[in-house]
């Protein structure tokens, strides 16, 4: 099993989700982030005075998902977040031991 942890623009999430329902996943864990990489955050005016906003709104998707599913749904992440400006995000895939469901004890494969 893996992991994929991807981080995009919130405005995204929508798309994001509808393209990895089209390739059959069913859960994912949504939870908002802030951070920054290479587009370092940005400036605002706020009652006249300039600051900066080094940390920007994201939302970071979790995913745990077979192996032979990792392909398909790093595809569908890229292309429904993708919008060509910096900022988009970033994903990461990480191997999972096991996965166990607390309401029936399934382990492994079925319990995700």
């Amino acid at each position: 099993m893996k992991k994929i942890e991807a981080i995009i623009k919130p405005f995204k999430l929508d798309e994001v989700k509808e393209a990895l329902h089209e390739i059959g996943l069913q859960g994912m864990t949504v939870v908002e982030a802030k951070g920054f990489g290479r587009q370092k955050g940005h400036t605002e005016l706020y009652r006249g005075a300039e600051y900066v906003v080094d940390f920007l709104p994201k939302l970071k998707i979790e995913i745990v998902l077979a192996e032979d599913q990792v392909e398909r749904a790093v595809e569908a992440i890229q292309q429904a977040a993708r919008t060509g400006r910096i900022g988009d995000g970033k994903i990461f895939i990480s191997n999972v031991e096991d996965a166990i469901r607390i309401r029936t004890g399934e382990t492994g494969r079925d319990a995700i």
